[in-house]
């Protein structure tokens, strides 16, 4: 209940939309296929039919766009697939691009 006299202040909070990330796998002519399929499917959650068309796109184009996430989501799933690739002995390459 306000009193006589007072003032209420008036709080405005901006919430906004965390930045977006695009999460890039690279091509190189060491990484097996099987194994850009497998992370795609374990870490990135595609489905089969999906990994493998973006494992062609990226065999084909040098390059592509495999999920776009917040920061924190993108650089987590790039570190697993990043470590998983060294166990493996693999050069594979990924980075983040932030989302325009």
């Amino acid at each position: 209940m306000a009193v006589q006299g007072q003032t209420r202040e008036k709080t405005r909070i901006n919430i906004r939309e965390p930045k977006h990330y695009k999460v890039i796998m690279h091509n190189d002519d060491f990484t097996s296929m099987e194994f850009v399929v497998e992370i795609l499917v374990d870490i990135f959650k595609k489905d089969t039919f999906e990994a493998e068309r973006l494992m062609l796109m990226v065999h084909e184009s040098g390059r592509a766009v495999v999920g776009i996430y917040p920061y924190d989501i993108a650089a987590t799933k790039v570190n697993s697939a990043l470590m998983r690739a060294k166990e493996e002995g693999f050069p594979f390459r990924m980075t983040l691009e932030e989302e325009k």
